[in-house]
């Protein structure tokens, strides 16, 4: 959750997606930025952009006059570590395995993540984290759109859908298998201690966990990995749980929610909602 206003909070904010799945916010790309900066131990302010949902400057960082966008080349993790402080990573980037680790979660799981968020499931999950809060032919034309761009994108077509499907679930299991061996029991994934990695895993796990139906067969694979979903339980006890209304579910899987702010909004009492979601394909355009 944000931190009290005080004359620090009030320079930074993070400008996030609203929060929905009982998370903070419900984008992967916000929530990674929103659990570095908690890791960081850096003071900061939460708010939330309910408007261009498909831009790919959220999240952004404002400290002062200064604004990091997610679009800047580096993406916003990096550009956080160099102008907010707090690098994270300088005891563990040297190490052999991180490159290639790192690599791992940020192409094949979050390949994985969003094939499943727009092509393999029905769209519900990614619909509430996104276009919900828009009319609904302009959400309905904005979701088609981004679904068309992920088939486009991971060269999918009906006659490949299976071949490529079974390619993608297989590398995100792999990455599994591998982070299950390599975090043992530690704390964090690598040399016991966070880093950017924990904070792009966590939100990956974070929403394939709580936004993605029980019928998911990415969420299913993850499940299968008793480790992974400790420490993803434990730190979401400590970085989000602690001070807000968040699901106490033991797979932390809540439903969606119907509510988002309308504006520029530091409250983080986060709302679970009703609505259902289902895993089906998404149809061909």
């Amino acid at each position: 959750m944000a931190t009290e206003p005080s004359e620090s909070t009030q320079r930074n904010t993070l400008v996030v997606r609203k929060p929905c799945f009982g998370l903070p916010t419900g984008c992967p790309q916000c929530l990674s930025a929103y659990i570095f900066l908690k890791l960081s131990q850096v003071p900061f302010n939460l708010d939330y952009h309910p408007n261009y949902p498909d831009s790919d400057q959220i999240p952004y960082f404002e400290d002062g006059d200064s604004v990091t966008y997610n679009n800047e080349k580096e993406g916003i993790i990096e550009c956080l570590k160099r102008n907010v402080g707090g690098d994270l990573d300088s005891e563990v980037s040297s190490l052999p395995d991180w490159i290639p680790t790192k690599v791992m979660a940020t192409t094949w799981l979050a390949d994985a993540l969003e094939y499943e968020l727009w092509v393999g499931c029905d769209g519900s999950s990614a619909y509430s984290i996104y276009y919900s809060d828009l009319p609904w032919p302009i959400g309905k034309v904005l979701f088609w759109k981004k679904a068309y761009w992920v088939k486009q994108k991971h060269g999918i077509s009906e006659e490949n859908v299976e071949v490529k499907e079974e390619e993608i679930y297989g590398r995100a299991n792999s990455a599994y298998d591998a982070l299950s061996t390599w975090l043992g029991e530690q704390n964090y994934l690598f040399e016991n201690r966070p880093s950017s990695l924990d904070a792009i895993f966590l939100a990956h796990a974070l929403v394939v966990l709580q936004a993605l139906p029980e019928s998911s067969i990415l969420r299913t694979n993850f499940l299968e990995h008793a480790n992974l979903v400790r420490y993803v339980q434990r730190c979401k006890t400590e970085l989000i749980v602690a001070g807000t209304s968040a699901s106490n579910d033991p797979y932390f899987h809540a439903d969606p929610s119907s509510s988002a702010s309308r504006g520029r909004s530091t409250s983080t009492l986060f709302q679970d909602g009703n609505d259902q979601v289902s895993c089906a394909r998404v149809p061909w355009v």
